[in-house]
């Protein structure tokens, strides 16, 4: 029975890494490369990721450094970067392109961290989808005589703590991405 569960955490735990991984394409106030991720240049006809191209980089709190490989595709990173919904203005000297990161104002924060809750609610409704689902294959077992009323009872228990373990570590996250919007 405990490789039903095994299993659900591991679902959970993997709906943990993409809550943060989204989380951290969200521009705030610092810069960092995983804005960058999720950009796709047309390389020669191929839709190819940006950090295949070039060498990504923040040296500074409110700069990103694109350095491209082939300095005949800059024009085309270029491009993607502007053409991106992130909002920023890159500014390409021939050999590199400096993507400087503007301060968020105070309502540009608030839109932020609605978004983020948004984001969170989403992440929350598929930990609770998980724990639904395992929860079905429990009553399924149980239905067909493979689990025992006490061991039901016991899973389910188990199902219920595990779940909510798993939203709180998505609040816990939630929480530190707020404060990191909101922090000037």
């Amino acid at each position: 029975m405990g490789t039903i569960i095994d299993d659900c955490k591991n679902e959970m735990e993997q709906t943990l890494v993409a809550f943060k991984r989204e989380l951290a394409r969200l521009r705030t106030a610092r810069a960092t490369t995983a804005l960058l991720d999720g950009i796709l240049v047309d390389y020669y006809g191929a839709k190819t990721p940006l950090n295949q191209l070039a060498s990504l980089s923040a040296p500074e709190a409110r700069l990103l450094i694109v350095q491209p490989f082939d300095r005949t595709a800059i024009t085309d990173i270029e491009r993607a970067l502007q053409q991106s919904d992130l909002g920023l203005t890159p500014q390409n000297d021939g050999k590199i392109i400096r993507i400087p990161i503007p301060e968020l104002t105070e309502q540009r924060r608030k839109d932020l961290v609605k978004h983020v809750k948004k984001v969170a609610e989403e992440f929350r409704v598929s930990v609770r989808a998980h724990r639904r689902d395992t929860l079905e294959m429990m009553k399924e077992m149980h239905k067909e005589k493979e689990l025992t009323d006490d061991d039901l009872k016991r899973d389910q228990e188990r199902m219920e703590h595990l779940t909510k373990e798993y939203v709180e570590k998505v609040d816990k996250i939630l929480k530190t991405k707020e404060d990191e919007i909101m922090a000037v």
